[in-house]
């Protein structure tokens, strides 16, 4: 029986070799591993040819790797209206050749409060976000965006916000980071298997239950403090309780994609991949 989730990594597997090297040699590492997910990690800039986006679609194809993008990370929905052009043109472009390579799904970290409540900031992410996803349908570019849940309370990324956004923009839909959610309330919390339950039955209602069928998660071991994240760490190094996760998910019927981005990336994923698989089999 196939798995209900797909697994890879954010980014290229540490193990992938110097050539063919680039994306194309990270889905040809992971295809050898026995994953089938690859985010590509253009977080500080989109700096890639049509060419090479038609190479990396190819090799996805014939390796049946499931793509998706982390847009750079210097995108702000919150920005000013000076900064807001730069934003929203990395977002675009992250859309349009990540679509161009194969990509189904465009991670993005949706910004900074500023200090200002959710309430107030949320309107402005919402139309910005809209005017985004309206631009790309009129283009042809089809793609789902995913404003990711962060891992620090000072910004746009709760649970709230990224359903709200969601909800309001058709073509929108979180990737849920359960590193980034335990992380964020920075006490150590949001890491049993009510609390993961609780926000997969937010999820369906806000989104329907056929959403929970589509989920896009991140999956790493987190180190934290009083104002959220720190780093990222190896799930033996770190308190996140991902069986608890991993129950609450099987226990909703979830489907989708679960992409590692622990500092061993493939090892951990393919450890992922043997817990989900001793859990559901």
């Amino acid at each position: 029986m196939p798995s209900s989730f797909r697994f890879g990594t954010v980014g290229t597997p540490k193990s992938a070799p110097k050539k063919p090297g680039g994306s194309v040699g990270a889905i040809l590492r992971l295809h050898e591993l026995g994953l089938n997910a690859l985010e590509l990690g253009w977080v500080r800039a989109v700096r890639v040819s049509e060419k090479t986006c038609a190479a990396i679609k190819a090799a996805a194809a014939e390796h049946d790797v499931a793509l998706s993008v982390h847009a750079p990370y210097f995108i702000n929905l919150n920005a000013d209206d000076e900064e807001w052009p730069k934003s929203r043109k990395r977002l675009m472009d992250a859309a349009y050749y990540g679509y161009l390579a194969g990509a189904t799904d465009i991670v993005f970290h949706p910004g900074s409060y500023f200090g200002r409540p959710p309430a107030e900031v949320l309107p402005k992410a919402i139309t910005r976000l809209a005017g985004v996803a309206s631009e790309l349908r009129e283009r042809g570019v089809e793609v789902t965006l995913r404003p990711e849940t962060m891992g620090k309370s000072a910004v746009i990324g709760s649970v709230e916000d990224t359903l709200a956004l969601s909800k309001a923009v058709p073509g929108v839909a979180p990737c849920l980071d359960f590193a980034h959610l335990h992380a964020r309330p920075g006490d150590g919390s949001m890491n049993t298997y009510d609390e993961w339950a609780k926000v997969l039955e937010a999820y369906g209602n806000a989104l329907g239950s056929d959403a929970l069928k589509r989920l896009h998660i991140h999956l790493s071991g987190i180190e934290y403090g009083p104002k959220g994240e720190r780093n990222h760490l190896k799930f033996e190094e770190a308190d996140l309780d991902v069986h608890a996760i991993f129950r609450a998910l099987r226990d909703f019927g979830a489907a989708g994609r679960i992409v590692c981005e622990s500092p061993v990336l493939e090892e951990d994923a393919l450890l992922l991949k043997q817990w989900w698989e001793e859990l559901t089999t």
